[in-house]
């Protein structure tokens, strides 16, 4: 299928931020391919949705993003199907944490393999065809790459690889392709729970003094894919209430 409306493929789009970025794009006219890697009952729920509105408008993608030779299958799929790509959000992510003294090595390259390799490898897929529209990459990061928190180092550190993932790309994709990051504050609570005194540690840390809606963080993605972000790469956008000031 050739589609004159823009493609954006968009992983870990199942469920959560992840939905509402899928959501708020379709909305705005994009044709989407939606990767997740086993939410497929969330995921045939949120494309129902969107078929209703708009029909062959998605195409599904299941992937294990730690298994390096899926990557530059998703961008081909994509481009097979679609016949161009526009845009790359990178949302997918692995999280949990990682006490110290308690780590293992499993750990880390988990967590960097799905955070900041598949971001990497997925864009470099995507290179080709992102500079022939002058398309653009929105790479989900954390506040927690410049905040660790202590049980979180690895996932700390594997947010702020991604952060200079990003800006490496901004140097290299350019002057055809922008790159950008979005670092959330509190947007959703970990789905296992927080404990009560952490989450009222992190509110009382943000000036807005509440968590934030998927819709904020779905809300900058696509201005950074618009036309009105044109001169905007290489950046880091906290969404985060003001957490990120101190």
């Amino acid at each position: 299928m050739s589609t004159a409306r823009r493609v954006v493929l968009i992983t870990g789009a199942a469920r959560r931020v992840g939905a509402a970025i899928a959501q708020r794009l379709h909305a705005e006219g994009f044709d989407l391919a939606l990767h997740c890697r086993g939410s497929m009952t969330d995921m045939q729920a949120l494309v129902g949705r969107l078929e209703d509105v708009r029909s062959g408008s998605t195409l599904v993608l299941q992937a294990d993003l730690a298994a390096f030779d899926r990557l530059p299958e998703l961008v081909a799929k994509t481009v097979g199907h679609y016949g161009r790509l526009d845009g790359l959000v990178n949302n997918a992510s692995a999280f949990y944490p990682t006490p110290m003294g308690m780590a293992t090595p499993s750990q880390w390259d988990e967590l960097f393999a799905v955070n900041a390799r598949a971001p990497f490898f997925l864009a470099q897929a995507a290179a080709s065809h992102l500079r022939a529209v002058q398309g653009a990459i929105v790479n989900i990061a954390d506040i927690y790459a410049d905040k660790p928190r202590a049980d979180l180092a690895v996932y700390a550190a594997s947010k702020a690889a991604l952060l200079a993932v990003s800006r490496g790309l901004a140097v290299s994709l350019a002057p055809e392709v922008r790159v950008n990051a979005i670092s959330p504050g509190a947007i959703l609570w970990p789905e296992g729970g927080i404990d009560p005194d952490v989450q009222a540690g992190l509110l009382a840390q943000t000036p807005l003094g509440r968590v934030g809606d998927p819709d904020d963080i779905a809300g900058t993605v696509a201005w950074l894919l618009g036309d009105a972000a044109g001169y905007v790469t290489g950046q880091v956008i906290r969404v985060d209430g003001g957490r990120g000031i101190g």
